[in-house]
Order: structure tokens, then C-alpha cells, then sequence
């Protein structure tokens, strides 16, 4: 994997059509209509945990953003989306916004975090299929995947994965 210079940095109002352009060019046309948006709709996202990735010339090369849900009783990050543009896959554009996200999330005191995602891939990052913990239809189960932030984060939990004001 090739490593290239970005900088990390909170999204901006003004960044906003840039990523949302860039989401439209990485995920089908349809994301919108996927079970994960409906826990986002009329909910702002975790401004501190909404990244972008500029290589030196200010292009951007990839973003993140991140949104509150209820699990059970207790409040989770939903991680999601996280792009890269096409032209900069394979250069670490990924690791590099998942590695500050979690380690902003950490600092911030959040005490999990999950997504929707293949676990072969997220594995690396510390992602394990959550049992118990079910995301709306029609999400497969297999694909929904949690890390725990502090010790024991995940422990006890289970049930559906609701909007934050549910």
C-alpha cells in the first residue's frame, strides 16, 4: 500500500457538497434508501467525528462521517459512510480516517461504536460481528460490526438499533 501525505481534518460547511459528491461517486445511486440512512434522517451527524482527507494540493481524497443511535438503553456511534475516491484507493486514504475516528472517539469518551461493513476488512481495525445487536431491514446480520472503546462497551447490550430521539 502506498502511503501519500494528506491532512485530516473536522468537515466543514463548507466541505459538505464536496462529500456528499464524493459519497454519490463511490455508493450507488440508492444509498439513501438504505436501512443505516433511515437512523440518520433529521439527526446531525457527530460534527468532531466528521472527517476529511486532502492530499498537499487541498484535493479531497476521502471522507467519513459519523452518527448517534440508541442501542438498547445506551447511545452508540453508527461510523458511516467512509469513502475514498476512486483515484486514491490503495494509498491508505481509509486507514488513515478510520485511525483518527476511533482515536477521536476514544478521546471524546464514547464508549462504542459500530457500522455496517464486510468483516474481513474491518477486522483490522478491531470490528467484530455484534450478536444480539439488530440494525433495521433489511441489513444482513452478518455485516453489522462493533468495537468497543472502553473495556466492556458492548457488554449487556442488545436489541435494535434505533435513531438517537427514538
Amino acid at each position: 500500500m502506498q502511503q501519500t501525505a494528506m491532512t485530516l481534518a473536522q468537515e466543514t460547511g463548507a466541505d459538505w457538497w464536496e462529500v456528499e459528491a464524493l459519497y454519490d461517486l463511490c455508493f450507488a445511486p440508492g444509498r439513501t434508501a438504505l436501512s443505516s440512512y433511515r437512523l440518520r434522517e433529521g439527526v446531525d451527524p457527530i460534527a468532531p467525528l466528521c472527517l476529511t482527507a486532502r492530499d498537499p494540493a487541498g484535493i479531497l481524497a476521502g471522507a467519513v462521517r459519523n452518527w448517534s443511535v440508541r442501542v438498547g438503553d445506551a447511545v452508540a456511534i453508527l461510523l458511516g459512510p467512509i469513502a475514498v475516491h476512486p483515484t486514491r484507493q490503495g494509498e491508505g486514504v481509509a486507514q488513515a480516517l478510520m485511525m483518527r475516528c476511533l482515536d477521536d472517539a476514544r478521546a471524546a469518551g464514547w464508549a462504542r461504536i459500530m457500522l455496517v461493513g464486510d468483516a474481513p476488512y474491518y477486522r483490522r481495525f478491531g470490528f467484530e460481528r455484534l450478536s444480539g445487536i439488530v440494525m433495521p431491514p433489511p441489513t444482513n446480520p452478518d455485516r453489522v460490526l462493533g468495537l468497543a472503546l472502553i473495556d466492556g462497551g458492548w457488554d449487556g447490550l442488545s436489541g435494535m438499533v434505533r435513531p438517537i430521539d427514538d
